[in-house]
């Protein structure tokens, strides 16, 4: 497996070199902590041996959220079961996003924010008001995505969204009747995707950007039905807990050119793709958002804030939510190499400086192992 800090400390000189320019303080943060990930420039936590009292310095991940060697490994889909895809998936045109014109689905532009969630907000607020069948406050889940699968930049946002509507008010809650015609869902696609785009669209006037001349005369939005949404919500929370790239899917590192795994969407066969060194760090590094630019977004009844409205939601549905366990993830024993048994964590966060002549010897004070 080539490890991506591996990748950087081959090609970081000639991608400060091209890509200097572009890079935002963000960018070089990532760039800094994925290269020194577990390595002997990161800190150092001390373990010593529960049987032979063997110790060892064992350097910290970095835990940034890129960092394929941090992240979680995806869990294997349930045989028998499908994960449908959220509905109402806007994806902003490539026409507004070339040269940081609109960067990561319309971020920062002088010190202000222009976020493609707010515009969405907009758009579901007023569809489900102005129905006749819903007329009261909808909730949605939305997660912004900005990368394809051959780590392109495609900013598009998923959400996953009820169908129904509290009226607070009245104290009801409604859904929608379709009659025959069981091929609509929810709101007409066609007439949300042209909301959106003019609520956007304003949205990139007000920040103070200069939308292209020419664009698109409408956008793409996705709208289906996903069930009880258990498979969508799956979905979306993958995107939460994993990075652009897995490390096991980068395939080779040499003569200043870098090849990948991606698996092609239309054909779902796994492809190969090979970039200068320098512009796969870019691929990488380009899908980073600013600090504080959140990725989830709730919107309506679904909203932090909203607890009285869900309780209200609750009690019309005649529902009682179920707690469910706090599911507590192991830590893996880290094994000692003298006799096998586990190893405990006596000291963390030991910076890289102390650590260049190996473990400081463990005294016992009053009963508790100190440095």
């Amino acid at each position: 497996m080539i490890r991506l800090a591996q990748v950087i400390a081959t090609f970081e000189e000639d991608f400060l070199a091209q890509y200097r320019e572009r890079l935002t303080a963000e960018h070089l943060r990532a760039l800094a902590a994925i290269k020194q990930c577990r390595s002997q420039a990161s800190p150092h936590m001390q373990v010593q041996c529960s049987q032979c009292e063997h110790q060892r310095l064992v350097p910290h991940s970095c835990g940034h959220r890129h960092c394929p060697h941090c992240l979680p490994p995806r869990e294997p889909a349930v045989a028998g079961t499908t994960v449908a895809t959220p509905a109402a998936g806007p994806v902003l045109p490539a026409h507004l996003h070339p040269a940081g014109r609109v960067p990561a689905a319309g971020l920062g532009a002088s010190g202000r924010a222009l976020r493609s969630d707010d515009a969405l907000r907009l758009a579901h607020d007023t569809f489900s008001r102005n129905d006749r069948q819903l007329q009261g406050t909808a909730g949605a889940i939305a997660v912004l995505h900005t990368n394809s699968r051959r780590l392109d930049y495609h900013p598009h946002v998923h959400v996953v969204m009820p169908a129904g509507a509290i009226d607070a008010q009245r104290k009801r809650w409604r859904t929608k009747r379709h009659g025959r015609s069981k091929g609509r869902y929810l709101f007409s696609h066609k007439a949300l995707a042209k909301v959106f785009r003019a609520k956007m669209l304003a949205a990139i006037e007000a920040a103070g950007l200069a939308p292209p001349d020419r664009q698109p005369s409408a956008w793409v939005v996705d709208c289906k039905a996903v069930g009880s949404g258990e498979g969508a919500l799956v979905y979306l929370g993958r995107y939460l807990y994993r990075g652009v790239i897995r490390e096991h899917d980068i395939l080779a590192c040499a003569q200043g050119e870098v090849s990948f795994r991606y698996r092609d969407a239309k054909s779902g066969r796994a492809e190969r793709r090979t970039v200068p060194g320098a512009h796969f760090l870019w691929l990488i590094l380009q899908h980073v958002l600013p600090k504080g630019f959140h990725r989830a977004r709730n919107f309506g009844f679904l909203h932090p804030n909203s607890k009285r409205l869900i309780a209200l939601v609750h009690l019309l549905l005649k529902f009682i939510p179920a707690r469910a366990p706090v599911a507590i993830k192991q830590r893996p024993p880290i094994l000692c190499p003298c006799c096998g048994a586990p190893m405990v964590i006596v000291k963390t966060r030991l910076p890289p400086r102390f650590c260049a002549g190996g473990p400081p010897p463990i005294r016992a004070t009053a009963g508790a192992p100190t440095m």
